[in-house]
């Protein structure tokens, strides 16, 4: 069984760590709806993205 040599240290640790934590979606107000949407994503309620109709919305 593999073992060790040293111990590893708590910056070491840390740092494989870095990419576990949970990121935060970013939300911003539409301008025409008012809702919360993500960025750089298409308004699933309207069909919009960049104020231009891409999709028939779900009214």
């Amino acid at each position: 069984m593999a073992v060790p040599k040293r111990k590893t240290t708590k910056s070491k640790r840390n740092m494989r760590r870095a990419h576990d934590a949970l990121s935060v979606e970013n939300h911003v107000e539409d301008s025409h709806t008012g809702e919360a949407k993500r960025r750089h994503h298409i308004d699933l309620k309207t069909g919009t993205y960049k104020g231009k109709q891409i999709i028939e919305g779900r009214a």
